[in-house]
């Protein structure tokens, strides 16, 4: 019997962590983003399903995360984050 895997979204991850990208959420756009599509923009970061990812430093409470897709890093809210799901490794 073989085990699903364990999804989580990226703002979950602790410092240290990689995972791979799964599904990116729509967001509502015009909400907190202030019209943005914010999945949208995470695509064209880089942040695209099979692309490893990890978590490098994060913040104080509601703050943002510093994060490497690729050779790249980013710095993102925690509710953008929340809009990537990932499986740990």
């Amino acid at each position: 019997m073989t085990l699903a895997p364990t999804l989580t979204t990226l703002d979950s991850l602790k410092a240290g962590q990689s995972g791979t990208v799964i599904h990116l959420a729509p967001n509502a756009v015009g909400s907190r983003d202030g019209g943005i599509d914010v999945s949208r923009r995470l695509m064209e970061l880089g942040f695209v399903p099979g692309e490893r990812i990890r978590m490098l430093k994060r913040g104080l409470p509601g703050g943002p995360l510093a994060v490497k897709v690729g050779q790249s890093t980013f710095a993102l809210r925690r509710f953008e984050a929340a809009l990537v799901s990932i499986q740990p490794e």
